[in-house]
């Protein structure tokens, strides 16, 4: 065996808590290497005769990508403490691992040579908002859905949808248009909606505040959001803010007075300034997001600048009852900022759900004292590659997919934001090369993921459009130029998400990928259910046979609600291009 693939480590995504009684347990060895894996384990007062008393259970191995195998148990300590180690078995070689290395024989003289969770802490336990794992999510941009009262419009506003958009152009959406077209979101099955952001600021995206304290005038006022919220919540909708907490606007009034005062300035320590007078050419020199100078970066170690926006965190959900913070650049800001904002947003409504911008491996803010989420750009790289873009193979897929739920506790999965697109990426049609089919098997397994699953406004119904701003055209609302037949399928898929608990919470295995037809077959199961999914990704017709025997199983096809006999041992099925199927298994009773 290659011991030097072999990897564990305490907390994070190897151990941790998954509820207030069980631990989970992840070990990481290379792929193909272990024919079976052990945990030993037992409680660290436990001993008898001068020796430490363990048990043993066989691990399940999880996953595998390209590199490694996972192996993984879940074990319910009876006194909430555990000493754990692993037995190793390769061919006739077996060993032992522990925090202090490799042995023949498991000792038990120490419980110093094995790995330590000391004490299983309620308060510990990560724990994000039950209602989120229920919640299919929609993006909208609110300048571009819908324009509803046109006296708000800004000046130079364009007629709806008459060109694309530019950096620079507005079109007159509100919060007037957003809520006469909710019944919409209803039909499509959404229940949750992200706003970019909807406060004062000059630009049509509104990522360079002015006042955190006030609605942009083009939108509405805040009697017209707070009837928004209102009756979003009365159709069963939750509504989620986009807080840009890295950087202001050039026309914060804070900034402002640090243009007008230089060092004298009381606001000087709100931004990272590097020398006075400010200049912005050839580059700002002080801190911006990126190197824009019409967003300097704010001081968020400084305490007036933390004071500032954590009231403005919590004034949202006090005044407006929101339900959760999309927060911006999140990445960029000081770890000990983000944990003040959890206390405080959590002490006015515990569940309001907290969700991060980082497209990067974001596990140091999701250890349960920072964030609920964080959007799920590893998973969104992956479908597009393998779906959009045919950048890698089927295998290579199932191999991304797994290092990512690997690369978090399950109880972070459970409640990941998984996009498809947003604001910041082409539209997905676009990037299928306007193959409808494909975008129908990214909705497929999207909505089949586990998580919370968001989709950006007007992807359902066809929109197209390359890199920002091309991706953030007016919406389509005549009904002969939407793609009905897309809009369908995707209701369709929340629907059963709705209905069955293995598409939101089910564990997901791989267990067929096949590089030559390009097909994928893999299971969510939950509890007692599993359903079965197939996918065809290309462009022939292909015969699929099940790699598991189905004999005297009960299927149904929840696409078409057929239901039949599995009667042979092996199960065949013919799938059309980019075809799909969807099958739960049950017993007869």
């Amino acid at each position: 065996m290659l011991k030097e693939a072999i990897y564990h480590r305490p907390k994070d995504h190897f151990a941790y808590a998954y509820d207030d009684k069980t631990l989970h347990i992840r070990l990481r060895t290379k792929k193909d290497d272990m024919q079976s894996v052990f945990l030993l384990y037992g409680d660290p007062y436990v001993w008898e005769d001068g020796k430490w008393q363990f048990a043993k259970k066989e691990m399940m191995k999880s996953g595998s990508d390209s590199l490694f195998d996972y192996w993984f148990i879940a074990i319910t300590p009876p006194y909430r403490r555990l000493r754990y180690g692993f037995e190793l078995c390769s061919g006739e070689e077996k060993l032992i691992y522990t925090e202090k290395g490799f042995f023949n024989i498991p000792p038990s003289d120490d419980i110093a040579y094995y790995f330590c969770f000391p004490f299983l802490n309620k308060i510990d336990v990560f724990q994000a908002p039950e209602w989120v794992k229920d919640t299919v999510w929609y993006q909208i941009f609110p300048e571009r859905f819908a324009n509803g009262n046109e006296s708000l419009n800004p000046p130079g506003t364009l007629p709806w949808g008459s060109a694309d958009p530019t950096p620079t152009s507005f079109f007159g959406g509100d919060f007037e248009g957003i809520i006469h077209r909710l019944d919409y979101l209803v039909e499509l099955g959404i229940n949750g909606i992200y706003f970019t952001p909807i406060f004062k600021a000059p630009s049509n995206h509104k990522y360079d505040t002015i006042d955190y304290f006030e609605i942009d005038p083009q939108f509405g006022d805040k009697q017209t959001f707070k009837r928004l919220v209102d009756l979003c919540h009365q159709k069963g909708i939750r509504v989620m803010l986009d807080a840009v907490f890295n950087h202001s606007g050039y026309y914060f009034a804070p900034f402002q007075h640090v243009l007008k005062h230089g060092e004298k300035s009381k606001y000087k320590d709100w931004f990272h300034i590097r020398e006075f007078p400010l200049q912005t050419e050839p580059l700002p020199n002080y801190d911006t997001f990126a190197f824009v100078p019409t967003m300097p970066k704010l001081n968020t170690e400084n305490r007036e600048v933390k004071q500032y926006l954590l009231d403005v965190a919590t004034y949202w959900i006090r005044e407006f009852d929101i339900d959760g913070w999309r927060l911006d650049v999140a990445n960029e800001v000081d770890h000990q900022f983000w944990r003040e904002f959890r206390q405080a947003v959590k002490t006015v409504k515990p569940d309001v759900y907290i969700l991060g911008e980082i497209w990067h491996d974001s596990m140091p803010w999701l250890r349960g004292d920072q964030f609920d989420a964080v959007m799920n750009y590893p998973f969104t790289n992956g479908v597009l590659r393998y779906f959009a873009k045919n950048e890698i193979t089927a295998s290579e897929f199932a191999h991304t997919i797994t290092n990512v739920l690997h690369s978090y506790p399950n109880n972070v999965n459970e409640a990941a934001f998984n996009l498809l697109g947003s604001h910041d990426t082409p539209r997905i049609l676009t990037e299928c090369g306007e193959n409808r089919e494909k975008v129908k098997l990214m909705f497929t397994f999207q909505l089949s993921f586990t998580g919370t699953p968001c989709i950006y406004y007007g992807d359902e119904i066809g929109l197209t459009g390359g890199q920002d701003p091309l991706c953030r055209k007016c919406m389509v609302w005549e009904e002969e130029k939407q793609d009905r037949d897309l809009f369908t399928h995707v209701q369709k898929l929340i629907s059963l998400r709705k209905a069955y608990q293995s598409f939101t919470r089910g564990e997901l295995r791989f267990i067929e990928t096949n590089d030559e037809t390009n097909h994928l077959v893999y299971t969510k199961t939950y509890e007692n259910e599993t359903i079965v999914f197939i996918i065809n990704n290309s462009e022939r017709e292909i015969d699929v046979a099940l790699p598991f025997s189905l004999k005297g199983k009960k299927l149904t096809n929840l696409w078409t609600n057929e239901q039949f006999a599995a009667e042979a041992d092996q199960l065949k099925a013919t799938l059309p291009p980019y075809g799909f199927l969807i099958l739960k298994i049950e017993e007869w009773k």
